[in-house]
């Protein structure tokens, strides 16, 4: 039956007063296996891919009889076809919504997906919204990579749907946020007490924890009882540790955390562990220009100075003598424990050469000897045991006259042997 007058005049108003870009509310006639035919009361129904109706996984989310929104495309596309868009249609109510979010100042709900120059990008819905780098947190971050994947909140602050861009601040719902729990926080920060806290950024000097409102410096000296070079060596941005509260300043607004007062020191009662005398074994963990620290026990390192690593090379280097990792034997020469220093030596856990040699050995003896250098005044030649002796000038020969001829052939002697 073809349509009445009125019906026609119906259609004809509505067409009039609807534009590409509008909002629809259709029904799903029927679909077949690519696109779905939607009824939204126009001359003509309109047709939609069914891509355009399945989610994350693949799944169709609609059947016929569905009463679904659409975004108008065209109402005629040359060949009698209206043109719909699911797609647009979630897009357009999405700008909708983050604009009353932004004059209402609500809060919205993001997916943070990537990194881009200068911040991050955010998928809110079928949006997607660009997070500057500035405003991730109220303190300065330079790494942004612990968000990624996770849910977050924001505020809109600007929105230019001509050049399909929105920026959100996720510094603004934080500072919200921790002016209503600073002030609870602060009521709660107590000396000694133990807080939970995320780690938000890291320095050389230590890292900084967010306590819920309130930021804490957690010092590199008090992340471990073993020495820590860098606190990315035991700490990663994102992290949720337990920590002490050590110091806090209310006029400074300073809390002072620490992680390793959360166990035993190792230093306690290690003067009756470690007394003076005891040899132990240890790695070499650290080399300076004047030692080498050598870790005994977990959490404990003493110093063993360049003087105590070697009987006859005093003044030599220490990385001459170990590298970092080695493990050696060592004597316990002194212990502060309030100081937390112990003081070790490598060579008096060797037998004294010394000692050794003049327990051997006596006056008058004749040695078989190597010549190691020549001098004005004499030779230095090596002794069993790696010790240095010395003939002095007016000792290699009893015939003065002859002393620089014997002199140039212990040289050329000696020379040959070196080489």
């Amino acid at each position: 039956m073809s349509e009445s007058f009125s019906e026609l005049f119906e259609n004809s108003e509505i067409q009039q007063n609807v534009k590409p870009g509008a909002l629809l509310m259709g029904t799903v006639v029927s679909m077949n296996r690519e696109k779905a035919i939607i009824n939204v009361g126009l001359k003509s129904e309109g047709f939609i891919s069914l891509h355009e109706f399945k989610n994350a996984k693949g799944e169709l989310e609609i059947t016929e009889g569905d009463v679904v929104e659409v975004a108008l495309d065209s109402i005629d596309d040359g060949l009698g076809h209206t043109l719909l868009s699911r797609e647009k249609a979630k897009r357009i109510k999405m700008w909708q919504e983050l604009e009353n979010a932004m004059n209402t100042k609500e809060v919205v709900k993001g997916i943070v997906t990537g990194s881009v120059k200068g911040g991050m990008t955010v998928d809110i819905g079928v949006i997607k919204a660009f997070l500057p780098g500035s405003l991730v947190d109220v303190r300065p971050v330079k790494d942004f990579d612990f968000l990624l994947g996770q849910e977050i909140e924001a505020l809109v602050i600007k929105m230019d749907e001509v050049r399909n861009n929105i920026v959100i601040s996720r510094k603004a719902v934080m500072q919200e946020v921790n002016s209503a729990d600073r002030e609870a926080l602060i009521e709660n920060l107590d000396t000694g007490k133990e807080v939970e806290g995320i780690v938000k950024n890291l320095a050389d000097y230590g890292a900084f924890v967010d306590l819920g409102g309130v930021d804490g410096l957690l010092h590199i000296t008090d992340i471990s009882w073993q020495r820590v070079n860098h606190p990315s060596e035991k700490l990663s941005i994102g992290d949720k540790i337990t920590v002490k509260i050590l110091n806090y300043d209310k006029e400074k607004m300073r809390v002072s955390l620490g992680l390793k007062q959360l166990t035993p020191s190792p230093w306690d009662n290690i003067s009756e562990r470690l007394p003076m005398g005891k040899k132990v074994s240890g790695v070499v963990s650290n080399l300076t220009d004047y030692g080498a620290f050598v870790r005994i026990e977990e959490g404990v390192e003493g110093l063993v100075h360049v003087s105590e690593m070697d009987w006859t090379n005093a003044n030599a280097r220490p990385s001459k003598f170990v590298k970092l990792g080695q493990e050696v034997d060592v004597v316990v020469l002194d212990v502060q424990e309030s100081k937390h220093r112990i003081s070790l030596s490598m060579k008096q856990a060797k037998e004294n050469p010394w000692e050794a040699f003049e327990g051997t050995h006596n006056k008058g003896d004749m040695i078989n000897v190597t010549v190691k250098s020549i001098t004005d005044f004499g030779l230095f030649v090596g002794l069993p045991g790696g010790i240095d002796g010395l003939i002095h000038l007016a000792d290699i020969s009893w015939e003065k006259q002859c002393l620089q001829i014997k002199l140039f052939q212990l040289i050329l002697k000696a020379k040959s042997l070196m080489l």
